[in-house]
């Protein structure tokens, strides 16, 4: 049996770099602070396929099931004794599965930022944040219990804060930033009372206490109620708020799109890759008592995923920011995650819905991250964001191209790329579950190919521009992520995840159901057609539907004004109705009422401050005058 313990160094090797680089990284050259920060991720990335191999090839099964080990473990508060707040390491099929997509996708940043930041102000700081996030999301995933994880959670919101507003002279990029932490805030306030609730509920904040099947607390909080749904059920729903924050499902989503503001490789990171699928990993994690408690929790988690799929998927449409058409598109996918775990059941082929979400996790982090990081090349080429700036790019950036058109096919579904099979699952799920949902996600399938060809074509096809400078193929050091993440998004869906991450587990076999994956394919080879006919050459064809449907359009365009009815409630209602009168009453009731009293303090001791004065001879006459009219008073009284 293998000691897991030295797993507790895949995510101490990042905090040690942050410390080291965020003190020292201005004592040398820049570079040496992307050099180190890279050779730590490069080190936890090998500790971390190594953990993987050894725990699915070697010791994780005991009786055809894969187990739960702790790797390592310490109490660090403890309550009574089943409640305590434990630090450690938890190794199971997703959180090994994690480490995997973590340290890949981060190593593959470090590595692409020694070339798109090179010389950029504050390089050594740009290192020294990415390897606290990187810190930040293995100790989520790493966590033994669920106040564990709320630590790093928070602990992520400060990371993505802090590269989000990287660029800190622009105050777009501070604004975004803030946008940012609140949104995530109000909905980590959810998460922070539900874990409290789920831990009056069942008494401990374990996680392999929580999700054991066979245990108590499966049974707890059952038959106490309160609107109709079990205190269990509340509880989750609670969870799941700050689930929906982190990820950005509608309707707080707002700060996403914003987020871009931050160098092109933190959108890589944070938002297509690791930060937003924490919400889909705080679900999985919890997936037991989900789907053995609290039912119509999960169901709400379908819901929500499918609603934010296809809102996303419209706005995606049409949008001109080639990393904001990304980020709408992140949100689509973690909807379709998140709607597979709504339609899943517990165990064996119930639990495909489980199995495709985590597949899809999986192939989303290679194929997402290598469109993140083509688009920065593209704007490291163009010098430009706005796809109306670009044009012809394939004759410039063959190699990026090439990888960039390998991505768009993947998220597509065109077989036999990674896409293709993991969306097909998710399909095949919320067909036998929900047609409802699963109706939704066929459109999106479509929606996803027309958004992500009509992006492909406007940069690389279209007409080509007269640009000031000829652009130029990015360097080696960009080239090389580019390059190994196009070969994962090939071959990753070949990955045997029916038999690696299931619900209970335990292996099971599912067939290739065509009766979905025809169709599917269809769909999105039409979405691609239309894009072609559209986009591969100017037409006047997408204006006259624009047009057409140009309240539709309108709408997209601005998000469905979302932020505005947000500004609306928040300046108009909130602020002006509810917190000025607030802050009038404070101001002029309690703290005139304060002052009031301060006033007559002051005054009373003004006045009676002279009977202080030091006299001995004034003492003595008030001493005498008080014992003379005590006197008349007692003889008065007496005569009564």
């Amino acid at each position: 049996m293998i000691d897991f313990g030295y797993t507790i160094w895949i995510p101490l090797i990042p905090i040690l770099m942050f410390l080291f680089i965020g003190l020292t990284g201005h004592k040398y050259k820049p570079v040496i602070s992307g050099y180190l920060g890279t050779l730590g991720l490069l080190t936890s990335a090998a500790l971390s396929y190594y953990t993987a191999y050894q725990y699915f090839f070697n010791v994780g099964k005991v009786a055809g099931v894969y187990e739960k080990i702790i790797g390592f473990n310490v109490t660090w508060l403890r309550f009574t004794d089943t409640l305590h707040i434990d630090l450690g390491t938890l190794l199971d099929p997703i959180s090994v599965m994690m480490l995997v997509v973590i340290t890949t996708i981060s190593l593959m940043v470090h590595i692409y930022s020694l070339g798109y930041m090179k010389g950029e102000k504050g390089f050594a700081r740009f290192y020294a944040v990415l390897s606290l996030f990187s810190f930040s999301m293995l100790g989520l995933v790493l966590a033994t219990n669920i106040f564990q994880m709320y630590i790093f959670w928070e602990l992520v919101g400060v990371s993505s804060y802090l590269l989000i507003s990287f660029y800190y002279e622009k105050p777009s990029a501070v604004a975004a930033g803030k946008k940012a932490f609140i949104v995530t805030r109000f909905a980590d306030l959810g998460f922070l009372i539900g874990i409290l609730m789920l831990s009056f509920i069942t008494g401990t904040f374990d996680f392999k206490t929580l999700t054991d099947p066979n245990g108590a607390a499966i049974m707890q909080g059952g038959s106490a109620a309160f609107l109709g749904l079990s205190v269990m059920t509340w509880a989750l729903l609670l969870i799941f708020i700050g689930g929906a924050g982190k990820s950005a499902m509608f309707p707080l989503h707002i700060w996403l799109p914003d987020a871009m503001e931050g160098p092109t490789p933190v959108s890589a990171l944070i938002h297509a890759a690791t930060m937003v699928v924490a919400g889909v990993y705080l679900v999985a994690r919890l997936f037991t008592i989900f789907a053995l408690s609290a039912p119509v929790a999960l169901e709400i988690v379908g819901y929500v995923g499918g609603i934010t799929s296809l809102f996303a998927a419209v706005i995606a449409c049409t949008q001109n920011d080639i990393k904001r058409v990304l980020a709408f598109s992140t949100m689509s996918q973690i909807g379709y995650m998140m709607l597979a775990l709504g339609v899943s059941g517990y165990g064996g082929e119930e639990g495909l819905g489980y199995m495709a979400s985590m597949f899809h996790l999986f192939t989303h982090a290679m194929f997402k991250a290598l469109l993140f990081l083509g688009a920065g090349a593209i704007i490291h080429a163009v010098h430009s964001n706005n796809m109306t700036d670009m044009g012809g790019l394939r004759k410039y950036l063959p190699w990026t191209n090439i990888t960039f058109l390998i991505a768009c096919l993947t998220i597509a579904g065109v077989p036999p790329l990674s896409g293709f099979w993991s969306k097909d699952e998710i399909l095949v799920a919320a067909f036998e579950h929900n047609k409802f949902l699963f109706a939704i996600e066929f459109l999106v399938a479509g929606l996803t190919a027309f958004y992500m060809f009509r992006l492909y074509f406007n940069v690389f096809w279209g007409k080509d521009r007269h640009y000031h400078h000829a652009p130029h193929e990015a360097p080696p050091v960009m080239l090389f992520p580019l390059v190994f993440l196009a070969i994962a998004s090939i071959f990753s869906g070949f990955i045997p995840f029916t038999s690696l991450v299931t619900s209970d587990g335990e292996a099971f076999h599912v067939g290739t159901e065509w009766i979905v994956a025809i169709p599917s394919v269809l769909i999105g080879l039409i979405g691609i057609a239309i894009a072609w006919i559209f986009y591969k050459k100017e037409t006047a064809i997408p204006d006259k539907l624009a047009s057409s449907f140009k309240l539709l359009y309108k709408g997209s365009l601005n998000k469905f004004y979302i932020d505005e009815i947000y500004l609306f409630v928040t300046k108009k209602i909130i602020f002006a109705l509810i917190s000025k009168p607030i802050a009038w009453f404070d101001r002029h009731v309690i703290d005139g009422f304060m002052n009031s009293i301060a006033f007559v303090t002051n005054f009373a001791s003004e006045k009676i401050k002279g009977m202080q004065s030091g006299q001995l001879q004034q003492y003595a006459y008030v001493f005498v005058s008080g014992v003379v009219i005590l006197a008349f008073v007692f003889i008065y009284l007496l005569k009564f």
